[in-house]
């Protein structure tokens, strides 16, 4: 790993050095990647190919946010690799995913590919350099009008996104079956929004940082479907974590499915640059959500996948308690992907069993005060899904 990150970031330094000095012609490849943006009145949207300046033998790391997450890429190396990216992009109106349109055909062939794609792109002007923050999507340095754009490599599509492509079936029922099928929510976002999923005369472009969290969304109710059948589980578990400045508490109840997130953004973090301390949580009980989780948005979805992954995984349902802390180590925002790789992350550390919900949030709190240097047991005596399992006395206890 570290010899292919040096390689990368040497090329990315050279070509950085010599931006200036490169045409309007590229000679590049592309992860396979597209990016749908939604800065257009909808239903106009751009439509973009992302590629580097030059081509490179390891493009694929380029847009690979499972990867960085595995091999512990810092902030840095993250936003040296997507600065060094460039969208050429073309308007488009969403429905025009239904047609045959050259740059739409294109756009479509890389973004269901399985492997990089070469590609000879020309350039109507100028690189216009600037990254966009987000809290959903991963920022792109470069971006510029497309003028003409030619595929010189072989596309490979697997079997499976092939047979999904061409079936008469809902996206969502795409989504499940290729989720099952062993495909990532990264790819699975990527087709969505280039409008290759759903229905023939409903398919149409969905900007990515809505696909991004209808895919975390689609996935997770498919799951819970399933969970909700599951008995419940038999110990308090905690789990706890880090990753690129954020920290996690994730506690697991005995109960019926719900699910609590509170998100606390630290003085001088990514998104609060003020000197106290911001707040915002969702819920959800044992029925589906009926409306989007607007204060904690994508990051709510994004948290609570993994989480539904592993009760899957054991076949058990809990009532679930998330506090998330955003800390001034988080500095530049990276996209909601940072999100579900720290919560995979603090999942995949050593769980801490309890006897009893006492003793689970005075473990949550001291950890909190050890680890995070945080006080949690204030955040936790404010927690709906607490309050209701204190309230609440399940059948047992009537018998």
């Amino acid at each position: 790993m570290n010899d292919i990150k040096f390689e990368v970031m040497k090329k990315i330094s050279d070509v950085s050095f010599r931006c200036r000095d490169i045409g309007n012609h590229l000679n590049s490849n592309s992860p396979p990647s597209v990016f749908v943006g939604s800065g257009l009145k909808y239903p106009l949207v751009n439509v973009g190919i992302l590629s580097p300046l030059e081509k490179d033998e390891n493009v694929w790391i380029y847009d690979n946010e499972r990867y960085w997450a595995q091999n512990n890429f810092e902030i840095l190396d993250i936003l040296d690799l997507r600065n060094s990216l460039l969208n050429s992009r073309f308007q488009s109106k969403v429905s025009d995913a239904r047609l045959n349109k050259k740059f739409v055909d294109i756009a479509k062939e890389i973004a269901i590919a399985s492997n990089p794609v070469d590609i000879e792109i020309e350039l109507k002007s100028k690189l216009m350099m600037g990254r966009e923050k987000d809290k959903v999507i991963t920022g792109i340095g470069m971006r510029a009008p497309l003028k003409t754009a030619r595929i010189t490599s072989n596309i490979k599509v697997d079997q499976k996104v092939d047979k999904v492509i061409n079936d008469e079936i809902k996206a969502s029922d795409g989504i499940e079956y290729l989720y099952k099928n062993n495909f990532s929510e990264y790819t699975l976002s990527k087709i969505l929004s280039i409008g290759v999923l759903g229905l023939k005369k409903s398919k149409k472009f969905v900007p990515t940082r809505w696909s991004i969290t209808a895919t975390d969304d689609t996935i997770g109710k498919s799951l819970l479907n399933n969970i909700r059948d599951f008995k419940w589980i038999e110990d308090d578990e905690l789990f706890f974590g880090e990753f690129l400045g954020n920290q996690y508490l994730i506690m697991l109840f005995p109960g019926v499915w719900s699910f609590e997130l509170f998100e606390l953004y630290l003085p001088y973090s990514s998104w609060n640059q003020s000197n106290k301390i911001k707040a915002s949580t969702d819920y959800e009980g044992y029925h589906e959500r009926k409306e989007y989780a607007f204060n904690t948005a994508g990051g709510y979805y994004a948290t609570r996948l993994p989480i539904l992954e592993y009760l899957n995984k054991i076949k058990r349902q809990a009532s679930v308690v998330v506090i998330r802390l955003e800390t001034r180590s988080y500095w530049a925002a990276l996209g909601v992907w940072v999100v579900r790789e720290s919560v995979r992350k603090a999942l995949a550390n050593q769980r801490m069993k309890f006897d009893s919900k006492e003793e689970i949030l005075e473990g949550a709190s001291k950890i909190g005060k050890i680890k995070f240097s945080f006080e949690c047991s204030e955040i936790l005596r404010k927690s709906r899904v607490l309050n209701e399992i204190k309230t609440q006395k399940n059948l047992k206890e009537w018998f």
